[in-house]
């Protein structure tokens, strides 16, 4: 029977399945976004909405239990920063996981696991890549004006033609 075990093995042993989930989480803090199997993707996100609560909490204590498992000083800095932020009205779910399908090799069940606010953080970076934009509109249209007509270049093609005798 299997009364209050919890967790899969995921054919691992028990070093190897908490340094993955370690590296794991790190690297979806770091990208907010990251494509595993379903099982691993299910088992991460425990992991993962366990310590953005302790990001939450904010407490000298909770930084300490969080560096067990996140070992990126940076990401520690962004967990305990902007992280900490964005979830502070959230009750709970702060991870989604979107199935996408089969892995063509073994055909493993894929799936994509990401921070659940993480388009409002997109389009922070699209209004800043919006401002950029006009500025190479601008440049564009001047060096549209240095290019010569297309009438010119034509003609042009016509006189050397002519120069050289042909």
């Amino acid at each position: 029977m299997k009364h209050r075990v919890v967790g899969r093995r995921l054919d691992r042993t028990t070093a190897h399945r908490t340094a993955m989930f370690r590296n794991m989480v790190t690297s979806l803090f770091r990208h907010e976004r990251i494509m595993t199997t379903a099982p691993k993707a299910k088992e991460l996100k425990r992991f993962a909405d366990k310590i953005v609560t302790l990001a939450k909490r904010g407490t000298p204590n909770a930084r300490r239990i969080a560096h067990r498992d996140v070992r990126d000083a940076e990401m520690l800095e962004k967990l305990f920063g902007p992280l900490k932020e964005r979830y502070a009205s959230r009750p709970g779910g702060y991870t989604r996981i979107v199935r996408v399908g089969r892995r063509h090799g073994d055909n493993a069940e894929m799936a994509v696991i990401e921070l659940v606010d993480r388009a409002a953080a997109g389009e922070e970076k699209e209004a800043a890549a919006e401002t950029a934009k006009p500025e190479k509109k601008a440049e564009k249209k001047k060096s549209e004006k240095k290019a010569p007509p297309a009438e010119k270049t034509a003609g042009m093609g016509k006189a050397k033609k002519a120069a050289k005798g042909e």
